[in-house]
């Protein structure tokens, strides 16, 4: 901590109302960790109060990366890959399905999926993972060029996690060979050092664990040992595994730090399905319509209006028939919200109606 700055009480009440207002997030850390973390960010940052602090990010709106760069360590986040496995096997074994049969018979076949809140990647790569062991491979592939997952023009397996997409009930196979995907999947987060994580698609050894061994061979590349500190990453400890929750998709420190352990790197017929970019989905950008959208552990670290407004904006966002995924302690917090509940093999997931006018529930 910088010698002779105080922090008082009423400041730190003000820091976290502004941080409310700029990005919904509710800072429920204890004064004295959120305290110490204001205090680094002085000292880093070369500033004398934490007075100098909340004018810097009162002027967010001219440079938005000051109030992500000052999130970035506070937001305590879990991530991983399959964290939802509940989710993706419902993806993988009753949507895809659905969507599939909607969408081939209106010509090409087009699947735009969004990760808002995607962290590092995990989540945005386990859509990835999970589609590639579903969908048809035909004369093309599963990407969003036409080129092959592969390149050889076949298919290489990928079994889910927890019954994620392995005995899937995909595509009926007389037509897996008429009709190729083009899909896109878009994974977004407010921190500029996690996007930064998943772009690289690195991750170590450890954080794929209970990964099945044919999926790690089949997605992902050995490339051996990285010093800690190293390619671009900062200390950090992994924290992998179920989640209990994100922010905005945040995520504190970086996956990415190790002690010389083993790394993995996404192959390229997996990263090629996705596309990340910074995103404050309080104040967001339109990046067009999807037939999924996956925000998973969010909506609890946003105050009740910034939920329902954001719910809104997901509902807007949804092709007519589209999905949206939520955790299973999430729940639509608005009943004028126009979506229908249903159900695959105990998680519960929430499906736009076609028709604009569609009454809800029906």
């Amino acid at each position: 901590m910088m010698a002779g700055v105080t922090i008082l009480e009423h400041e730190l009440s003000e820091l976290r109302l502004l941080v409310e207002r700029q990005a919904g997030i509710l800072l429920d850390c204890p004064n004295s960790a959120l305290s110490a973390h204001v205090a680094e960010y002085l000292e880093a940052h070369e500033l004398s109060s934490c007075a100098a602090l909340l004018e810097r990010l009162g002027a967010a709106d001219q440079d938005p990366s000051v109030l992500p760069v000052f999130l970035d360590g506070v937001l305590n986040i879990n991530t991983g890959f399959f964290r939802h496995p509940g989710a993706m096997n419902a993806l993988a074994r009753c949507v895809i399905p659905q969507l599939y049969a909607r969408k081939s018979e209106d010509g090409p076949c087009t699947l735009r999926i969004w990760s808002a809140g995607c962290s590092t990647g995990e989540e945005a790569y386990s859509i990835a993972m999970a589609l590639c062991d579903v969908l048809p491979v035909g004369n093309g592939s599963v990407n969003g060029n036409g080129n092959s997952t592969n390149g050889n023009g076949s298919k290489e397996k990928a079994s889910g996690r927890n019954g994620s997409s392995a005995e899937s009930s995909g595509p009926p196979a007389t037509t897996q060979a008429t009709k190729d995907w083009s899909v896109h999947i878009v994974g977004s987060d407010l921190l500029r050092s996690a996007i930064e994580i998943a772009e690289r698609g690195l991750y170590p050894q450890s954080a794929l664990a209970g990964l099945p061994p044919a999926t790690i061979r089949a997605c992902f590349t050995k490339i051996g040992n990285i010093g800690a500190g190293q390619n671009g990453s900062k200390d950090g400890n992994w924290s992998g595994g179920n989640s209990n929750g994100s922010s905005n998709g945040s995520v504190a420190g970086s996956n990415n730090g190790s002690n010389g352990s083993a790394h993995l790197l996404v192959k390229p017929r997996l990263r090629s399905l996705v596309t990340f970019n910074t995103m404050n989905l309080i104040k967001p950008v339109y990046i067009g319509r999807f037939d999924c959208i996956f925000c998973m552990d969010l909506l609890p670290h946003l105050s009740r209006a910034q939920r329902t407004a954001l719910l809104e904006r997901l509902h807007l966002y949804l092709e007519p028939g589209g999905y949206l995924f939520l955790s299973q302690t999430e729940k639509l917090c608005s009943s004028n919200l126009n979506f229908r509940s249903e159900t695959f093999d105990g998680y519960t997931f929430h499906r736009k109606p076609l028709a604009a006018s569609a009454a809800y529930g029906r």
